[in-house]
């Protein structure tokens, strides 16, 4: 497959230099001028994809060369960006940042390489003039496969600094694509896991996008960028086979709040140009859905990956998303059940308030039915968290902790389940601040290698649940199986 899709990857040297600021707010400036914009993430963060589809009003996707592997990263890249103008991929911490002990794997550079995107650099100005210079200089000839096409300069203080600034960078050769002033309005509150989801936050976080978008307008050469993510050109892939029933039609747009309408500004002249190239795909089988596989969604539990769903309704599925703060019963018809990730000890007292859903999810559990439980979800299916009662699926408490446990792990499948056959392999990612004791049941759902080898999770008649996020793009049987458990259960 070939797509021409105009594309461009923000990256930073570092963490907190203001990517996130940058990449949300040039989405919503394209969009604003009416170009669909592909909104994409680098790594396995679940929160800045959510901030991400509130600006583009499409779903947020992740690449992640780790959990997918890199020759998976293109054809994900294609399938999310087909019918759009123009792709806008967030890095992850600091440009060659990647997984620990893997070289480049998983890093921003690996994936604009693999993408064959231009990238621009946002720089944290706010303690250096002429020294910018230098680091600039460092991260372009660091790789030279890695094309940085232009930077912006971050919290910058004053018109001076600006020019030292500028000054300073003309002897690197990179142009400078934007300056943006230091602005609280485009701040995002954080807690421990990160930035605080924009479920938890609509209209404070409609306004912060909308005050990024304003920042980026404002500061940013909007033509000078267009022109760069143009000059990507053509990025060749090979099929992405087990998805195939994917590509048949655009992702379908986001029923998102409004950021309100956008002040008149003339047109990008660039987008005179053709459309992008899309691939073309097989259509989708023909044929009425045969299962309901019900979705945990809403406030509390905001971490999955777009491709889940699909590939569920690519399996034959109707997915009907649930919010477990609200709804007291299961989707009616379900025969099974996905939880994924989320903030579940922030919303404890109102999870365990909700006795006849948490009924409703034991007595599906207790069917045999198939349910598959990731992180936040395997809090919820045990016994209590933080003293408050919980569904009771699985006899294990769970509670807060002060330790953050993160990070990539390689695990293999120890038992039989609705997901996958023993010894089935996947990479997954760990990240939460709970324990659960005990941490495995009779019978465990993976062995995980990472930093230190050890079995986890619980297999129990239709039952999976773990700490482990994993991506189902990399393994799509995991999806058909779930399917087939669902229709036989």
């Amino acid at each position: 497959m070939v797509t021409s899709v105009p594309r461009l990857v923000i990256a930073a040297p570092s963490s907190g230099s203001g990517k996130t600021t940058v990449a949300t707010g040039l989405m919503a400036a394209f969009a604003a001028r009416g170009l669909a914009v592909s909104p994409h993430k680098v790594g396995p963060d679940y929160i800045d994809p959510g901030y991400h589809a509130l600006a583009t009003g499409r779903v947020g996707r992740n690449l992640d060369a780790y959990m997918c592997g890199p020759e998976l990263v293109g054809p994900l890249f294609v399938h999310g960006a087909r019918g759009c103008d123009i792709a806008v991929v967030e890095g992850v911490m600091g440009l060659y940042d990647g997984a620990a002990g893997e070289g480049e794997l998983a890093s921003t550079a690996q994936v604009a390489k693999l993408l064959r995107a231009p990238v621009v650099l946002v720089v944290d100005a706010s303690s250096q003039s002429r020294s910018v210079a230098a680091l600039v200089h460092g991260f372009v000839s660091w790789d030279p496969e890695v094309r940085v096409g232009g930077v912006i300069l971050n919290k910058v203080a004053s018109d001076r600094h600006e020019e030292m600034l500028r000054e300073a960078l003309e002897s690197v050769g990179v142009p400078v694509v934007g300056v943006l002033r230091r602005a609280p309005q485009v701040d995002v509150p954080s807690r421990h896991l990160g930035l605080v989801p924009v479920a938890e936050r609509q209209g404070e976080a409609v306004a912060a996008v909308a005050a990024m978008a304003a920042q980026v307008s404002e500061g940013c050469d909007l033509e000078a960028l267009w022109g760069l993510a143009r000059g990507a050109g053509d990025l060749a892939c090979v099929g992405w086979d087990a998805g195939e029933a994917l590509f048949s039609s655009p992702p379908p747009p986001l029923p998102v709040p409004s950021l309100g309408a956008a002040a008149p500004r003339p047109p990008l002249s660039a987008l005179k140009g053709p459309r992008p190239q899309t691939p073309d795909g097989p259509g989708v089988p023909g044929g009425a859905s045969e299962v309901i596989v019900a979705v945990a969604g809403g406030a509390a539990f905001t971490f999955s990956y777009a491709e889940h769903v699909e590939l569920l309704r690519a399996a034959g599925a109707e997915v009907v998303v649930f919010d477990p703060l609200r709804d007291e019963q299961l989707p009616d018809g379900t025969r099974g059940l996905v939880i994924g990730g989320g903030f579940p000890e922030v919303f404890g007292a109102e999870l365990s308030a909700n006795e006849p859903l948490r009924k409703s999810v034991a007595a599906l559990a207790g069917s045999g039915a198939p349910v598959a439980a990731e992180c936040a979800g395997l809090l919820y299916l045990g016994r209590e968290l933080d003293g408050r009662p919980m569904c009771g699926v699985l006899d294990a408490g769970a509670r807060m902790s002060d330790r953050l446990t993160l990070g990539y792990r390689d695990a293999v499948a120890v038992s039989d389940s609705s997901l996958a056959v023993a010894g089935t392999r996947m990479r997954g990612h760990e990240f939460h601040r709970t324990v659960v004791e005990p941490g495995a049941g009779a019978s465990s759902a993976w062995g995980v290698r990472g930093a230190e080898r050890r079995v986890e999770g619980f297999v129990q008649r239709g039952v999976h649940a773990s700490y482990l996020h994993t991506h189902w793009a990399s393994a799509p049987g995991v999806a058909r199986r779930f399917v087939e458990r669902c229709l036989t259960s």
